[in-house]
């Protein structure tokens, strides 16, 4: 039980990367964008790639820049070439699908054997004991959050997060909102890459397909942490996808654990918290709505 709890929070803390990506693009950008699953395998072939060449370190910073140009070409869709969101996400994460490919050698996977990682190299100076992923992963996640959050109080993360509220009134501030949606976006596809990396280097290896999903999974984190938590200032909100992504990681190990859910229908489990928990604002205000009438009918007959 030990090691299931150890390893979901591992996990935990380096996918709620994702979350926090998800959180600025989504949440205070008020953009759907669909790069994510592309760019997190960026992130990792970038990472592995370089880690495979003797530069652990150096990695990390790669990924975090691979990730933010993935995201500069999203934004330049959107802005610049009139394509919608959701499109100029989808458009980037299909050419992303070559550009992994190259990263990895024209190969469909990459692996660490017997390479020097981030987390060997934390390992060999004694630090964390056998606990020294989720010491590095907590740091690394930590670290970003708070970077994030003072990022967000600058007076440019204030016109970013005035750009997801109202863009019309940004743009008559004399504040450009393309670039605003630029910086975003490239901030939060470089906190993807992180992830990525991190993942990569963590499970010493790299797959074209490892990034499937993980939208989804960083929506879920993201949901699960609002409701626990509640919505509030940023502090708050950053704090709720990591705590989010660490609810989820437990959900999933206690799943697989139990098998209550068999694993194939795992995804569609997922898939349906999401869309509930998303979904549950208006199902509240519905319920509401006819808890009402139902009162306004029995006075009526009274």
């Amino acid at each position: 039980m030990l090691l299931i709890t150890q390893t979901a929070l591992e996990l935990g803390f380096q996918y709620a990367l994702v979350a926090m990506a998800l959180f600025l693009s989504y949440r205070i950008l008020d953009v759907a964008d669909l790069t994510t699953d592309g760019c997190f395998v960026l992130g990792a072939a970038v990472s592995v790639t370089l880690t495979a060449a003797g530069h652990p370190i150096l990695a990390i910073p790669a990924a975090m820049l691979a990730g933010a140009c993935a995201g500069f070409v999203t934004a330049f869709l959107q802005t610049r070439m009139g394509v919608p969101s959701i499109l100029a996400g989808i458009v980037t994460n299909t050419g992303l699908y070559t550009v992994n490919l190259m990263v990895m050698g024209w190969k469909s996977n990459a692996s660490l054997l017997r390479a020097e990682t981030v987390f060997t190299l934390l390992r060999s100076t004694g630090l964390g004991g056998s606990w020294y992923e989720l010491l590095l992963s907590a740091a690394l996640t930590l670290l970003a959050g708070g970077l994030l959050y003072l990022f967000l109080g600058t007076r440019l993360g204030l016109s970013i997060r005035a750009t997801g509220d109202n863009r019309d009134m940004v743009r008559s501030s004399s504040v450009n909102p393309a670039f605003t949606v630029t910086v975003g976006l490239c901030a939060a596809n470089a906190l993807t890459g992180l992830s990525g990396a991190v993942v990569g280097q963590a499970q010493k290896s790299a797959d074209i397909n490892m990034g499937t999903g993980i939208v989804v999974i960083g929506l879920a984190c993201l949901v699960m942490g609002e409701t626990v938590l509640g919505r509030g200032g940023m502090g708050r909100g950053i704090l709720s996808v990591a705590a989010g992504s660490v609810i989820y990681r437990f959900i999933y190990a206690i799943v697989l654990y139990t098998k209550i859910v068999p694993i194939d229908c795992l995804k569609l489990f997922v898939a349906a918290i999401v869309a509930l928990a998303i979904a549950a604002p208006t199902l509240k205000s519905g319920a509401a709505l006819q808890r009402r009438r139902l009162a306004a009918r029995r006075k009526e007959a009274r």
